[in-house]
């Protein structure tokens, strides 16, 4: 069988490019298409597949300056030469999702999330742009949604990283799907070290990620803040901070599997798609407080891992802080729900669902 992985770029190791990762382990030496790459940023485990990239990876100064280009991205997904593979295994969060596949072949579809700034964000992301530019990029936004909607039905088998995800794709693209909860590294990220009265964040520095309101949590229970992470929000976000938050960068895996054994909790102040960083934290005994609308919801259960609030509010989540901070959590108890998310669980449940889509093969 021949088998074709897909995603929409590689120009760093987040949470999609780790289950990419995983999804490649099942099919060594299959080729992964890409529309952009960039030499360095991730790990051997994908260096070692052959990497095809789009027509515009020359457009893209190697990778680094790629999101202008949004509007050519769907058009470049389904050029990809696909013609001969007997399955297609896209994993998207933009236009993976939207590759032609040849007749006869059987594609699945991870999906991370359907693209956020057509969709549950899209004025979040008009309103970065100047007033006089707005009409235009809503016409061309609006254009790219009826392609999302029509190529959703180029995918046989959607699996959604969360049930908050299957309920997007459900309702913007009509579409059922098995949800599948991504791999993490819970053997790595273990209990450990000394407690120290201090929250946590573990996010990109990005506007939907709501750092600013971790930072006015803080503000409010009178704690000191610890933010791993970079992005183009950093200069003005330490701007706003005060002297009580440090913002770290990017740090080494065992810097943050030691920041999260010494953090009082994790706070994740934002809609997570799932939210991986909440399953390593669990993994290395620390509670979470999160939104109860969120991914998160699929990992903590408010009051034995943490606090889910119904409202995103300072106010909201500064008490539940309080709550959880009050509360004694068991390590083991914590760890034990981190371990349902596990890399072999993922495979057990990955593989049950190659077995039941893929056509049985005749023996000659």
């Amino acid at each position: 069988m021949r088998v074709a992985l897909v995603h929409d770029w590689l120009t760093g190791m987040r949470g999609g490019e780790a289950v990419l990762a995983e999804i490649a382990s099942f099919f060594p030496g299959a080729p992964i298409y890409t529309l952009f790459h960039r030499e360095g940023a991730v790990a051997g485990e994908l260096t070692a597949h052959p990497i095809h990239t789009s027509g515009l990876q020359r457009l893209s100064f190697g990778g680094r300056m790629y999101r202008p280009l949004l509007p050519w991205m769907p058009q470049a997904a389904a050029g990809f030469p696909l013609e001969g593979y007997d399955l297609i295994v896209s994993s998207s969060h933009c236009v993976a999702k939207g590759v032609i596949p040849p007749p006869g072949a059987v594609h699945v579809c991870y999906c991370h999330t359907p693209m956020r700034y057509l969709w549950d964000q899209r004025e979040d992301y008009v309103r970065r742009f100047a007033a006089p530019l707005r009409p235009l990029l809503r016409r061309e936004l609006e254009r790219l949604r009826t392609w999302d909607v029509v190529s959703s039905a180029r995918v046989d088998h959607f699996v959604a990283n969360s049930h908050l995800i299957a309920r997007r794709i459900e309702r913007y693209w009509r579409r059922e799907a098995e949800v599948i909860p991504p791999p993490v590294d819970v053997e790595f990220f273990t209990p450990g070290g000394e407690r120290h009265p201090h929250l946590l964040m573990v996010a990109a520095l990005v506007p939907y990620k709501r750092v600013e309101v971790g930072i006015a949590v803080a503000k409010e229970l009178g704690l000191p803040l610890r933010v791993i992470g970079e992005g183009p929000m950093r200069r003005s976000l330490a701007w706003q901070a005060g002297p009580g938050v440090e913002f770290l960068g990017r740090v080494s895996r065992e810097r943050l599997r030691d920041e999260y054994r010494s953090a009082a909790l994790l706070l994740v102040p934002n809609v997570e798609d799932f939210g991986m960083v909440t399953v390593e934290a669990l993994a290395c005994g620390t509670p979470v407080v999160g939104l109860a609308g969120s991914g998160t919801a699929d990992v903590v259960v408010s009051g034995e891992h943490g606090r889910l609030t119904a409202e995103g509010t300072v106010a909201a989540l500064a008490a539940a802080c309080r709550e959880v901070l009050a509360q004694c959590f068991a390590a083991d108890t914590l760890r034990a729900r981190a371990e349902s998310f596990s890399r072999q669980r993922f495979r057990r449940r990955f593989t049950y669902l190659l077995e039941r889509v893929l056509p049985a093969r005749q023996e000659p």
